[in-house]
């Protein structure tokens, strides 16, 4: 593989003239009326020519080179068609172009230099300005500034991006003596000394790190702007020519900042990038740095990866580009932190302050004592994460022990992992009362957690080929663990008040700490990677003395993490059935406890714009509802009707302070079912009944939209005569408005009113504005339901453009529920808009009853929960009306997909 290019020699470019399709001199000799065609032809077949050659799978380093060489050869011919040598001006190539890294669709920034007398000028601006016009009808992007020498200097000053592109420049043609004078007039001894070009390109890293969420796993990376991205390489290069002068990487080994191992994962680095980007423009055909869902299998393709039984090609691809832009964004810690020591500290170096036999703090960074530390005595590779966390003051890890830190972690080998004393460490660094996350997030990061726990170098870089996971597993696994010890942070304790308060009586952290360490470690393997997890996990904790009932603890709770979360999304956790089934499952409330912080922790940390108020309650309901089950005790379970007519006194009660009278209530209630109540809590029983009962005949039908704070969303409440598509219009116009409906609750009376109350979020997974926007949507539904013939409003809004990549086969089947007279479909397909007004459609079609429906939606897939019945509210038991209310929704669903992908 190719060492990273240095800037070409100031020379005439060369072309292989096969590749252009004609010899070069004709671009010199031609007329000037075949002069555009000619060149454009010229330029297409050279680049048609090396797009074919990457796509045999050419050196890219080389194609690289070869398209900035073919560029360079078409655009100085054109210069000396327009310019005389004795032209007072210069042409030069910046930013990319002026590093000669050229990719199908990169950007060719131009500066020209011309002389500062305008006498020197007389007439040169319109010969520049037919140049650039010629350059753009042959086919070039290019992207151009003329300036003066001084210009470039006082703009340079200025602004570090602009001479951030002079440090790169290169000379193509006219009077060599302006570039000279260039470069004198914007060297470091005039503008920007390196250590302030340092300081400044420091901050606009940090800059835009944050614009990318400070990590380098994102489901669509842009892969030059990413953190571990080719822009990363770029700034290391950028300070070394600043600070050094220096024309290539490979020379920061001779100045012992580099060693050759370090260079050349440099090198393979930027490789493997830039044979993605060079695939990404042709692929796409313009230029595109991101590798979006619409490129990541065609890429994944051409790359050479196949699809496996546990792993699709795709998967492998994406985790080969992490693993690659995780280890350059190590380098690029590293190096940063040693030009510091030279640039800005000048190596001058504060006094070692003794820390322990092995370790001494430096100018606030840990370091060992001596260089042969790891090599003498391998336990350090773990206490040195120990010291940290006992050292808070500390800044960090020194880079030269980093580098020896990478340079010994082959010693964590079977040896070490049965050593008494790493595993007794290992345990010590999860007890410690601060630093847990930052300890295993630097562990992750130099490599020391895959080599003490080998499975979880599996998950390292690992992403699932979905919209749900939007982390890679190792990155994920790390936010659990975050999101896990802030429940144990003051400063963060109002943030989740319940989490907190059961955090701080958990009697064993590290226990939790263990299972959102080990909960995914089995993904990718094959098989179930609960049951799998929780066997590296009983192996783990048994290898670190952990108790039999301590081991079985962790074990259970990586078998189990997603039991709460399914059981809140996809049950009817108002039903006590469904509440004592879960309890006896969980068994006691110290697993509770623990399940539920993790659980919490875990969905938080899987897409965080996903999670929101109405999960955050849903699992609060389940976690306490199964608490009163657990101290209520297993045998002695609640019944429904129960719990009902507690309900009911306890709304009668709220009722009472309003004057609203107990036999007003009972005459009300009694043409309701069981299902009017089941789902609600007293205080929302009590609501809608006022609500019911102040409203007249004339008020009908009745739209309220309020906030529900226990809930965290807003309840779109209707209280109408019963219409038929009802339903269909209602959530029609819900889905218009972009609101999600995270839960419906339909109740018909026999005498035809309908009351329904939808759980709604918006756009941005928070309940509605209060004002303008709440009133806007109640008087739309007020209109639509005052118009009962009126068709339902058409769902207009687009499928999102990632939705596309992922094909979901709709899948439909029944539970029935006799014990509440009723049965439940449930629903996977692919989100897209309007989808619950065309199952509303095929249920007035079927003549079935919805009572009830829970909204879960997992990346581009929904996995909806609808609760449904006969007309005469019993469950739906023939088999030939379930099959056709299968096949129904299959046409309807299918029908819908094709002319959304149409108007897409």
């Amino acid at each position: 593989m190719r060492p990273l290019p240095a800037p070409l020699p100031v020379a005439e470019p060369t072309a292989d003239a096969d590749a252009l399709g004609i010899a070069p001199q004709q671009l010199l000799e031609a007329a000037d009326a075949d002069a555009v065609p000619l060149f454009k032809r010229a330029l297409k077949a050279g680049k048609q020519q090396l797009l074919t050659r990457s796509a045999q799978g050419a050196s890219i380093a080389g194609l690289v080179a070869e398209l900035s060489a073919l560029t360079d050869l078409i655009i100085t011919s054109a210069w000396q068609r327009f310019l005389p040598p004795s032209a007072p001006a210069a042409l030069v190539a910046v930013g990319g172009y002026g590093r000669a890294e050229l990719h199908p669709a990169s950007d060719i920034d131009l500066l020209i230099l011309v002389a500062d007398d305008p006498a020197d000028g007389e007439g040169l601006g319109n010969t520049l300005s037919a140049l650039v016009t010629f350059l753009w009808d042959i086919g070039l992007e290019i992207g151009h500034a003329v300036r003066t020498v001084d210009e470039c200097q006082q703009e340079a000053r200025n602004d570090v991006t602009i001479i951030t592109n002079l440090i790169e420049a290169r000379f193509l043609a006219g009077r060599h003596a302006l570039f000279e004078a260039m470069r004198k007039a914007t060297g470091p001894d005039r503008i920007w000394p390196s250590d302030a070009f340092f300081e400044a390109k420091c901050a606009e890293q940090r800059a835009r790190w944050q614009k990318f969420g400070e990590t380098a796993y994102n489901l669509e990376p842009n892969i030059k702007e990413n953190p571990g991205g080719l822009r990363d390489i770029q700034s290391i290069a950028w300070v070394t020519k600043r600070h050094f002068g220096a024309d290539s990487l490979h020379e920061l080994v001779a100045h012992g900042f580099l060693t050759e191992t370090e260079y050349m994962t440099l090198v393979d680095g930027q490789a493997l990038l830039w044979r993605i980007r060079f695939a990404l423009h042709r692929i796409a055909g313009r230029r595109e740095d991101r590798l979006l869902f619409d490129y990541q299998r065609t890429l994944a393709d051409a790359l050479g990866f196949s699809d496996e039984d546990d792993n699709l090609a795709v998967e492998q691809f994406m985790q080969q580009y992490y693993r690659t832009v995780v280890e350059l964004n190590r380098l690029n810690e590293m190096l940063l932190q040693l030009f510091q020591e030279a640039i800005l500290l000048h190596d001058q170096l504060g006094p070692p302050q003794p820390i322990s036999k092995r370790f001494q703090s430096r100018s606030g960074y840990l370091e060992v004592t001596h260089p042969q530390v790891f090599a003498r005595w391998p336990i350090a590779l773990l206490e040195v994460f120990h010291v940290l966390q006992q050292n808070p003051s500390l800044r960090g890890i020194r880079a030269s022990t980093i580098r020896l830190i990478r340079e010994h972690r082959h010693l964590i080998d079977d040896d070490f992992r049965e050593d008494v004393r790493a595993r007794s460490l290992f345990m010590e660094i999860l007890r410690c009362p601060r630093g847990v996350t930052h300890a295993l997030r630097r562990m992750n990061r130099y490599g020391v957690l895959a080599a003490y726990i080998p499975a979880f170098a599996n998950i390292v870089g690992r992403m699932q080929y979905d919209l749900f996971h939007v982390y890679t597993v190792d990155e994920h696994t790390l936010r659990v663990l975050r999101n896990l010890r802030r429940f144990t942070v003051p400063d963060h304790i109002g943030e989740f008040p319940l989490c907190s308060s059961i955090a701080n009586r958990i009697p064993k952290l590290e226990l939790l700490y263990l299972a959102g360490l080990f909960h995914d470690i089995a993904k990718g393997r094959g098989g179930d990677h609960s049951v799998l997890g929780a066997r590296d996990a009983w192996d783990f904790c048994q290898m670190h003395y952990l108790s039999e009932f301590d081991s079985r603890l962790v074990a259970w709770l990586v078998q189990h993490h997603l039991l709460m979360s399914m059981t809140a999304q996809r049950k009817d956790i108002s039903d006590p059935a469904v509440i004592q089934a879960f309890a006896e499952q969980v068994g006691d409330t110290n697993r509770l406890d623990y399940l539920y912080l993790l659980t919490v922790s875990d969905t938080r940390a899987t897409n965080p714009k996903r999670w929101n108020s109405w999960k955050n309650a849903l699992l609060r309901d389940l976690y306490q509802a199964t608490r009163r089950a657990l101290a209520r005790g297993l045998e002695n379970p609640q019944a429904q009707d129960e719990l009902v007519e507690q309900k009911q006194r306890e709304a009668m009660r709220l009722l009472a302070f309003d004057g609203i009278d107990a036999e007003d209530c009972r005459a009300l209630w009694s043409r309701f079912g069981i299902e009017f109540f089941a789902p609600s809590s007293p205080e929302e029983i009590a609501w809608q009944t006022r609500q019911m009962l102040t409203a007249g005949p004339e008020d009908l039908p009745l739209v309220v939209i309020r906030p529900v704070a226990t809930r965290g969303c807003s309840e779109v409440f209707i209280y109408s005569r019963d219409e038929k598509n009802l339903f269909v219009r209602i959530t029609a116009l819900l889905d218009q408005h972009a609101l999600n409906i995270m839960d419906a609750r339909i109740t018909t009376t026999d005498d035809g009113i309908a009351v329904n109350a939808f759980q709604v979020l918006g756009p941005d997974q928070k309940p509605i504005e209060y004002g303008v926007e709440s009133d806007e949507i109640r008087d739309l539904l007020l209109e639509a339901l005052r118009e009962p013939d009126e068709d339902a409003p058409r769902v207009t809004r687009r499928l999102p453009r990632q939705h596309h990549h992922f094909p979901t086969e709709t899948r439909v089947s029944f539970t029935e529920e006799s014990h509440n007279r009723r049965t439940m479909m449930r629903l996977t397909t692919l989100d897209r808009p309007g989808l619950l007004a065309e199952i509303g459609s095929v249920f007035e079609q079927c003549d079935i009853r919805l009572q009830s429906a829970k909204i879960a939606t997992v990346g581009a897939e929904v996995d909806d929960i609808f609760f449904i019945s006969t007309q005469d509210a019993q469950p739906i038991t023939c088999a030939e009306a379930l099959t056709c209310l299968r096949q129904q929704i299959h046409q309807r669903l299918e029908h819908k997909q094709l002319e959304q992908k149409e108007r897409t």
